[in-house]
């Protein structure tokens, strides 16, 4: 099986072919991409050595189950990863649906200092 060439996310059927460490090690590099998370950032989240961080990025090892549970919830990415590996698609909507509203309050709250500022 061959990678997708398109999209920003692996079908679930593809997951299942794909190691736990190379899943981790694939969200971690989508939230390097996507919001600059580095290794550096990572090691201070979890408290890991560096060069084990690095093997978390790679994909030649994946994080144990403390360090796993520090990284969902630093890492959006690596939460939606862990989540699909556990065949958990209901709580993929509630995960997204709370980004949705926390983005919405965000929106919210600025569109209420614009209209302070033209008062």
């Amino acid at each position: 099986m061959s990678f997708p060439k398109k999209g920003k996310s692996l079908p679930p059927e593809f997951m299942d072919d794909l190691t736990f460490a190379t899943v981790i090690s694939l969200a971690l590099k989508r939230a390097a991409k996507d919001r600059q998370v580095t290794v550096k950032m990572v090691v201070n989240w979890t408290g890991a050595n560096e060069r084990t961080v690095k093997n978390w990025f790679s994909g030649k090892f994946g994080p144990s189950g403390d360090h796993l549970m520090v990284l969902a919830r630093y890492c959006d990415e690596v939460m939606v990863a862990v989540m699909r590996m556990a065949g958990r698609k209901s709580g993929l909507m509630t995960f997204t649906l709370d980004e949705v509203e926390r983005r919405l309050l965000t929106a919210l709250s600025m569109l209420h200092e614009l209209k302070a500022e033209e008062s």
